[in-house]
């Protein structure tokens, strides 16, 4: 588990050179909010995370109307009223999800709008004469950042870091200092969640004035590929001073066990006002290679040295890896052929928002680990230093990308206003903070830029391969792209820009394209930037039997399918995605979008309040979808099995239940309640170069490319990634069982769950344990009286924490959800939730409660630590959960977002439900437009009514028909149950009404259900 890191003050590991490097020593820091700070020996940094004060001045624009915050800068202005916050801090997360102030399902539905940060300090008499800086990792956006009412400077980008120099400009005598930094974030801005507001850290960073350079250190290990452990240290000194000095550079490494293993030392002379490098060359014996199974991590000290004194210490980790980018051949590292089994992740963390916690971080990487996943994509923007970080101590390999755009924009407010003057420098940035880690092993300068099919395309791509090259020309450079799914016309701005790349990372290629493309640049490598996309939501299943399925549109049921069968136009199953990867060596690998669904783009819906994404292989919460399954089933070799659905109770008795089985093992039996349901197996195929894989033997009928309506592999075999089963539903207990060589090695089981009982919690660390002091996800679960997890269960939750901690924020993974994260309740969804528990600091146990009406509450203890921020995320939530609204008119699904069951109500017979849909077609699937074998719709009312007929305006024309067959049902005590004596009398015309007539019932709610051979349009229904 990581080292604990109390807000930075210890040992910093540091990726971007010793600008952004600590002292080796851990010390008290060297300022704090409103407190003189005299420590003996002064640390290199400090954390500047605590004592700031916040105001959000306007949620709703950029500006200040009112002109209350004009004076925001003076160190006399009164910001007693403000908020005190810790940093890193995301405002908008706070918020309530909502429709006004220029929201948008981009953006999750939160506001973003004008915030102020002040931050008052004293520093003691011994920093006169040091230099003083303080160093920012990331601000969105726009930062303006004020010393005691001067402008220091602007930063605009959210996502690379920056600093400014304090010197001569802080007050070193006892008077307080007072740093002020004004972030906008004018929406839209972003086509995802960005957040707003510092969060990311903050340092104050104290030198002499001669030092390090931030950022002025670059370790490479030149020889590491040829068997020799040269470490080539280049190292920038500063010399701030008034006279010319002889510095001596003195670097010494030590490898994993903290052994001195090599030291050497450079004398450089550095003028005054200049700055000079040193370049060392050290011999490291017989050295430990970085790798994905070993991630093992050497570190240099710097000691700059002048007159025998000792001015400054920076420390830096890298490690002994070589790579290799073969456009036959594909990946390797360390000379061991390795596919890419990446994910692209944003950079929010579900109910944290955009707040950057390490622990965090961890957390969501360690699922990604247990996925299979060894490559991280940080789309689409540079990561936050402590994501690399976690990606080198855990040994996943980065691609780290620069941007969403360049001069041409997709938003109204998006980075193309600024690329002109900062791209140059962003992007040195983003080299310069990463380029010491061995997780870094590609440079991507862009993303679906539109760029790069106009004429201008191929200049600015050599500007920023050459600004990246400048800096490290180690590493290839290259970036992705959906405008490679053709090969490009010679000369056109594709081919030119595809020239000057190192390879390219394609999005949403077939096959067939990403083939063509091989063969037509031979010397570029390729891989896959992005992949799948295909949507799903945990516990949602629809259509088995078909490769795509349409949308409910219905409120409160917006969600997609979980058999991996959900595509947009653009996209490709999981399945399809895994073989045409698998079976092209040439291919380095791919990054699935996405490994975890994040705020914003909510495809396939753009109607509030859904505001989560629905790519993930995990939802918001962290918590596996049935896509984590497939994926780590051809991502891991270690014996497996998972059961779809992942439900087995709300099915009706003797319905016929599609099962899926994912596993890494080739033969699997299934057992109902004791009784074996078959053995099925999966056939040993071989790739044409050779690699073992298990598939089916059978038309998977996924690609219309192909004559034969299926993928086909190089090899000409076809298949599927799952062994499939239908089962006439029977409550108990459904048993997926794997076997090798007729040995059980591996199971699932579902059981069958009876009325909720007791909230259950506990907590999910998946890198073996929980870290103390850090974030902490506990997982809530509703279960019955046998401890079986109810999935059809929703009741309101409500966390509560006594002890040095507090609930950070509260998340259920459902996509469709109208409440803010960062409050103690929240409804489960599918008889789950997350609340993530944050230590506040102070000793003890922390102890946590879930309950909720009706049922015994959940109670867990963990570890309290005096690490922890006191005012960090969630410390001012309420706790008001948003359900969803009661509707008069429901169904069970709706085919459209303008045939909505109240529709039926609103007096216009041009008007209706409907559960027709048409699915467009996608680049290897025809378009969906399949009748539903059974739909229901309802009337509610908040009071019991007395009922004798139902009446619906059924819509008949050469698509739409009358029903079958229909039941009539009302709700009681215990559930639905049949109108007594229900009489139907069926219309005649294309719009008029049939009746339902019963004897008398009283009820708040009665429901039509519907069985039909065609599609069901209903433009009126009443109930009298």
């Amino acid at each position: 588990m990581p080292e604990e890191e109390p807000s930075g003050l210890r040992r910093r590991v540091v990726l971007g050179g010793a600008g952004a490097a600590v002292a080796v020593s851990a010390v008290a820091p060297i300022a704090r909010a409103a407190d003189a700070v005299a420590p003996a020996e002064p640390a290199r940094e400090s954390a500047f995370t605590t004592g700031w004060r916040f105001v959000l001045a306007n949620p709703d624009g950029v500006t200040d109307p009112t002109g209350r915050y004009d004076h925001a800068p003076d160190p006399a202005f009164d910001d007693s009223a403000w908020a005190v916050v810790d940093v890193p801090h995301d405002w908008s997360i706070e918020l309530p999800p909502t429709e006004k102030g220029g929201t948008s399902s981009g953006s999750g539905f939160f506001r973003g709008g004008l915030g102020w940060y002040r931050k008052t300090f004293t520093l003691p008499p011994s920093v006169t004469g040091k230099r003083v800086s303080v160093e920012f990792d990331g601000v969105c956006s726009d930062a303006h950042v004020y010393l005691n009412g001067e402008l220091l400077g602007h930063h605009p980008y959210a996502y690379t870091g920056f600093a400014f120099d304090l010197t001569g400009r802080v007050h070193t005598d006892g008077r307080p200092n007072v740093l002020a930094v004004r972030a906008t974030n004018p929406l839209p801005s972003s086509r995802w969640y960005s957040g707003s507001g510092i969060f990311r850290r903050v340092r104050l960073v104290v030198t002499e004035p001669v030092h390090v350079a931030r950022h002025g250190t670059f370790v490479t290990t030149p020889d590491i590929a040829a068997g020799r452990g040269t470490v080539r240290v280049a190292t920038d000194v500063v010399n701030d001073s008034g006279a010319a000095v002889t510095a001596q550079v003195r670097t010494t490494v030590t490898d994993p066990a903290g052994r001195v293993v090599a030291n050497g030392s450079v004398t450089v002379e550095v003028a005054a006002g200049q700055a000079a490098k040193a370049v060392s060359g050290l011999r490291v014996e017989r050295p430990q290679l970085w790798s994905a199974g070993a991630p093992r991590l050497y570190r240099l000290r710097t000691d700059v040295v002048v007159a025998g004194r000792v001015l400054d210490t920076t420390t830096a980790d890298f490690g002994f890896r070589f790579t290799e980018f073969h456009p036959d051949h594909g990946f390797s590292l360390n000379g061991v052929p390795v596919k890419l089994r990446g994910v692209n992740l944003h950079a929010s963390q579900g109910a944290l928002g955009a707040v950057i916690d390490p622990a965090a971080l961890e957390h969501q990487m360690w699922l990604m680990l247990a996925m299979g996943v060894n490559a991280l994509r940080t789309a689409h923007n540079p990561p936050d230093p402590q994501l690399v970080t976690v990606c080198e101590r855990l040994g996943i390999v980065m691609m780290v990308e620069a941007f969403d755009c360049w001069r041409t924009g997709k938003l109204e407010y998006d980075y193309h206003r600024d690329f002109d003057e900062w791209s140059g420098r962003d992007i040195a940035e983003m080299v310069h903070a990463a380029k010491n880690s061995p997780a870094v092993v590609l440079w991507s300068i862009g993303n679906e830029v539109p760029d790069a099919s106009m004429a201008g395309g191929p200049e600015i791509a050599a500007g920023l391969i050459a600004a990246v090259r400048a800096i490290d020309s180690t590493r290839p450079v290259v970036m992705g792209s959906d405008r490679y799914r053709g090969v490009p016309a010679p000369g056109s701005p594709q081919d030119l820009i595809l020239k000057q790349l190192d390879g390219l990372g394609v999005n949403y290629n077939t096959a067939q394209s990403i083939d063509g493309l091989h063969k037509q640049y031979p010397d570029k490598f390729f891989f896959e930037s992005e992949s799948s996309s295909a949507t799903s939501t945990r516990g949602v299943y629809q259509d088995p039997d078909l490769p795509n399925t349409g949308e409910n549109h219905t409120p409160g049921k917006r969600a997609t399918s979980s058999y991996d069968n959900n595509l947009a136009s653009w996209t490709f199953s999981g399945e399809y995605s895994l073989k045409k990867d698998r079976d092209r060596k040439f291919c380095l690998g791919q990054f699935l979008w996405a490994g975890q669904d994040y705020l914003g783009e909510p495809t396939p819906y753009d109607v509030f309040p859904v505001k989560t994404s629905f790519f993930g292989a995990i939802d918001s919460a962290g918590l596996p979808k049935d896509a984590f399954h497939l994926f780590r089933s051809q991502w891991t070799s270690a014996p497996m099995v998972h059961l779809t659905p992942m439900d087995w109770t709300n099915h009706r008795a003797g319905e016929p239940v599609a099962v899926w089985v994912y596993s890494t093992v080739d033969s699997v039996e299934l057992v109902l309640n004791g009784k074996s349901l078959g053995v099925k197996k999966f056939d040993r195929k071989t790739t044409v170069d050779g690699r073992r894989y298990l598939e089916t033997t059978e038309p998977a009928g996924d690609d219309k490319n192909d004559p034969s309506g299926s993928y086909v592999s190089p090899n000409g075999s076809t298949g599927k990634l799952h062994l499939s089963w239908t089962v006439p539903f029977e409550p108990g207990t459904l048993t997926a069982i794997a076997r090798s060589g007729g040995r059980e090695v591996a199971r699932d089981q579902l059981v069958t769950a009876g009325p909720p009982h007791a909230v259950k919690l506990g907590v999910d660390a998946p890198g073996g344990g929980v870290v103390p002091g850090a974030m902490t996800f506990v997982t809530a679960s509703v279960v019955d009286a046998h401890g079986v997890i109810v999935p059809g269960a929703e009741p309101v939750l409500r966390f509560t924490v006594a002890g040095p901690g507090r609930v950070a924020g509260v998340d259920n993974g459902r996509q469709e959800l109208a409440q803010s994260y960062q409050q103690p309740t929240i409804p489960a969804f599918k008889g789950l939730a997350v609340a993530v528990v944050a230590a506040t600091g102070g000793r003890g146990p922390i102890s946590v409660t879930a309950s909720a009406p009706g049922l015994t509450p959940g109670k867990l203890t963990l570890p309290g630590s005096a690490l922890g921020q006191r005012n960090g995320p969630g410390a001012r939530a309420a706790g008001n959960p948003v359900l969803p609204a009661a509707s008069t008119a429901d169904a069970s699904y709706s085919g459209a977002p303008d045939t909505l069951p109240a529709a039926m109500l609103d007096g216009n017979p041009a008007t209706g439900w409907s559960n027709f849909y048409v699915k467009p077609a996608t680049a290897t699937l025809k378009a969906v437009s399949r009748p539903r074998a059974e739909d229901w719709v309802s009337l509610a009312w908040p009071s019991a009514q007395r009922l004798t007929a139902v009446t619906a305006n059924f819509v008949v024309d050469g698509t739409l028909t009358l029903p079958v067959s229909a039941e009539v049902a009302y709700r009681t005590a215990r559930g639905f149950v049949p109108v007594p004596h229900l009489r139907i009398t069926w219309g005649t015309g294309a719009n008029d009404p049939t009746t339902f007539a019963f004897d008398p019932v009283a009820t708040t709610e009665v429901r039509v259900t519907m069985t039909a051979k065609g599609f069901l349009r209903i433009s009126a229904l009443l109930a009298r």
